[in-house]
């Protein structure tokens, strides 16, 4: 045996063991997380020069960091190329240096530990055993239509291969991941293991010449069959499925992969470039741009949180109502001890009774865990949590005066140094802070429902509030895994002040005979996840009447529809009954009447003007995080870039936006 035993590049570590098997880590240089820029695949082509020279055993690939094993391609390389030759050329690269992997002669195996995602889970794909670490960080996906393109070096050819056709076009048209143990359950991997074992199973598993995965025998056959006469009728059945979400125009991508799944074999270089499934088409879309955008947007907003971790042993609520009690179970969820305050232990059960069931949700009827969760939500109708809190929210209704009266009674009792939060959404931070003796120590934490699914959480300062205890607030919410916003105080923040005029207008078509379900279909049709009426029926009509002026704009007046419902009783989806009727907790709807552009142009003008009037007074810092805010907040259509992006493209906005992104 060569007396080498070990090779080192910039990005990748090669070990032998005595017995021929050979270790290959990636340590990508420089970087929290393990991705394949042109760069790191260029030193996998040396690596597999390297194996080719001197062939292993077999071959277990591993990250060498922590946790992670690759996130994927280099996404700000991927954004950088400016000419279709240039991505061409890349897909091109990461294409056959894969195809090269699975062609070798010896035994090759993945051991995913942590995210394995994109490329890195096409590189997966190419060995020819995959084990996954049992732990909650490990997950699975090919998430590339999120960003406008679809999997370009084998995905779409080898996961249809691994785990079948029908769930493979899920995963992919999707973009969702799957943990360990589902990866397992789909034979996306071999098997699943406790990390303490992990490396002693790898060496088992890839020296042990066993197939991949028994399949059973109807299974084979369906898949023979799918492959052959049956394949254009599934991928018809994925194209309808996909249009009752998505249109072609807005998001081409999910329509390529089938396509290119379909006619091409999974490869998307044998595209001509005239077609829509083409690398050219993606490339040059203005959706695919957009997603890109929304990516790194949402990476600036991650990015708040790095300097400022926090995430605090004991929260205190004040509130145990939708909100309140959401939030203290979020809490939970990610580990915190919680009191949960209200007037009566009666008022504080309902919360109790819904956390149970997220965390039943969350942790797939693992009863240990769900136990243990609840075990830390714990109600306090005395208040007692108050004074043992580091960081206190109030989420009790919109009354002025009650939430001075509760923050001048939490500051007598609190920690000095305890963070106190509102979960206010639409009052003014000086107007709360008066009742305090120390107003410099009030931020708001505003939250949006459903609470433990919309991912972003403005972070509200006021003209006192401590530049410590806004640091301390974003670090919350992101040790809550939320995407914190930092907004300045004033009506309704960002999300709720462009939300306010977008719905009033919606409900003015509907007072001028438009049908309810046509305004709908209108801005769902644009690309906005749920229509506006809906929205209003979802938030309450009492709040959208109590909140109407604030938020629509001065001498705004509430519809008259919209008044007589309230007085009625009629509140939307909360009493069963408002522009819709509500069973089960969906609106009930007739048919859509046909409907011109120009009805969701009309509805939208209002909030793209307030998201530029936000821009402009300064209640976000600028463009690209007034459009972070909307799309995080809101759902508002990806596929634009966001509103202000949106009215540049349209020429109706003079804002501009930070280098690099827009």
């Amino acid at each position: 045996m060569s007396p080498i035993t070990q090779q080192t590049w910039q990005h990748w570590r090669l070990r032998y063991e005595d017995d021929g098997l050979a270790w290959l880590e990636i340590d990508c240089a420089g970087a929290a997380a393990n991705t394949l820029s042109s760069e790191v695949l260029g030193e996998f082509s040396q690596v597999l020069d390297a194996l080719d020279a001197r062939a292993p055993t077999a071959l277990v690939i591993a990250s060498g960091k922590g946790a992670g094993f690759i996130a994927g391609a280099d996404i700000d390389e991927f954004a950088s190329f400016d000419s279709v030759a240039a991505a061409r050329g890349f897909v091109e690269r990461g294409w056959s240096l894969l195809n090269r992997l699975a062609a070798v002669g010896y035994p090759t195996l993945a051991l995913i530990r942590g995210h394995c995602l994109g490329g890195g889970l096409e590189l997966a794909l190419a060995c020819r055993y995959r084990l996954a670490v049992d732990e909650p960080g490990t997950r699975l996906a090919l998430p590339e239509v999120m960003l406008g393109i679809v999997p370009g070096w084998g995905g779409i050819k080898r996961l249809p291969a691994t785990i079948g056709p029908m769930a493979a076009l899920d995963m992919m048209l999707t973009g969702k991941s799957v943990d360990g143990r589902k990866a397992r359950r789909l034979g996306l991997v071999t098997d699943c293991v406790p990390a303490r074992v992990m490396d002693a199973a790898a060496r088992i598993m890839v020296l042990s010449g066993a197939a991949p995965r028994k399949l059973a025998v109807p299974e084979c056959v369906l898949r023979y069959v799918i492959n052959g006469p049956l394949r254009g009728k599934l991928a018809d059945k994925a194209r309808k499925q996909t249009a009752a979400k998505v249109v072609r125009e807005n998001y081409p991508a999910p329509y390529a992969i089938i396509d290119i799944w379909e006619r091409y074999d999974g490869n998307v270089l044998a595209v001509p470039a005239g077609e829509p499934a083409a690398l050219e088409a993606l490339f040059a879309s203005p959706t695919t741009r957009n997603l890109l955008r929304v990516f790194f947007l949402q990476e600036r907003l991650k990015a708040f949180g790095k300097d400022g971790a926090f995430s605090p042993r004991h929260v205190h609520v004040v509130g145990a109502g939708v909100m309140g009690g959401d939030i203290a179970a979020l809490c939970a969820l990610r580990g915190m001890r919680v009191t949960l305050q209200d007037q009566t232990v009666e008022r504080i059960a309902p919360a109790i009774q819904r956390a149970a069931k997220l965390f039943e949700r969350r942790y797939k009827g693992d009863a240990r865990r769900v136990r243990f969760a609840l075990d830390r939500l714990i109600p306090d109708s005395q208040a007692q949590g108050v004074a043992h809190a580091e960081l206190i929210i109030e989420a009790i209704s919109e009354n002025l005066e009650a939430k001075r009266s509760v923050f001048a009674e939490l500051e007598r009792h609190a920690r000095a140094d305890a963070v106190l939060a509102t979960n206010t959404s639409s009052l003014r931070l000086e107007d709360i802070a008066c009742a305090l003796q120390a107003p410099q120590r009030l931020v708001g934490i505003h939250f949006f429902n459903p609470v433990a699914q919309l991912p972003l959480v403005e972070v509200v300062h006021g003209e006192a509030s401590d530049p410590e205890v806004l640091r301390r607030a974003i670090g919350f919410v992101r040790a809550l895994d939320k995407l914190p916003l930092p907004v300045k105080s004033a009506p309704g923040f960002l999300v709720n002040a462009v939300l306010g005029p977008y719905m009033l207008e919606a409900l003015r078509c509907v007072e001028e005979g438009c049908a309810p379900e046509t305004v709908d279909a209108a801005l769902v049709r644009f690309g906005m996840p749920i229509g506006p009426v809906e929205l209003v029926d979802t938030v309450g009509l009492d709040i959208a009447v109590a909140a109407g002026e604030a938020l629509a704009g001065a001498g705004a007046k509430p519809p008259p529809r919209l008044l007589k419902l309230v007085a009625e009783g009629k509140l939307g989806r909360k009493s069963g009954e408002g522009y819709y009727r509500w069973v089960e907790g969906k609106a009930q709807k007739g048919e859509a009447g046909a409907f011109a552009p120009e009805l969701a142009d009309r509805i939208l003008a209002p909030l793209l003007a307030a998201a530029e009037r936000c821009v402009r007074e300064a209640v976000v810092a600028d463009a690209d995080l007034a459009d972070a805010g909307v799309i995080f907040g809101t759902g508002f259509a990806p596929h634009t870039g966001g509103p202000l992006q949106l009215a540049r493209s349209l020429g109706k906005t003079r804002i501009g936006t930070e280098p690099g992104i827009g």
